[in-house]
């Protein structure tokens, strides 16, 4: 649905480029790159893989949680401008 919504209401071809340091676009990648230190971690030896798959599960989780709310829960409008999104 939220796809839909997106090209329904696209006004311009290309939205204009935010610069790299928006503090949106630094939120991004730092949740994107938190969901891979557990597993650099258990690779490197610095913990064990027992742990590094619990945190890899939790930190998996809540990103499941937070993707689920913004699929299914904010509007269309706050979807889009929804920090945390892959």
């Amino acid at each position: 649905m939220r796809f839909a919504w997106q090209i329904k209401n696209r006004q311009l071809a290309r939205p204009p480029k935010r610069a790299f340091s928006h503090p949106l676009n630094l939120t991004m990648i730092a949740y994107n790159i938190i969901w891979w230190v557990p597993l650099v971690l258990a690779l490197t030896g610095a913990i064990g893989y027992p742990a590094a798959f619990i945190a890899f599960l939790a930190i998996t989780a809540g990103r499941l949680v937070i993707n689920l709310a913004r699929n299914n829960v904010l509007r269309p409008e706050a979807a889009a401008a929804f920090p945390l999104r892959s």
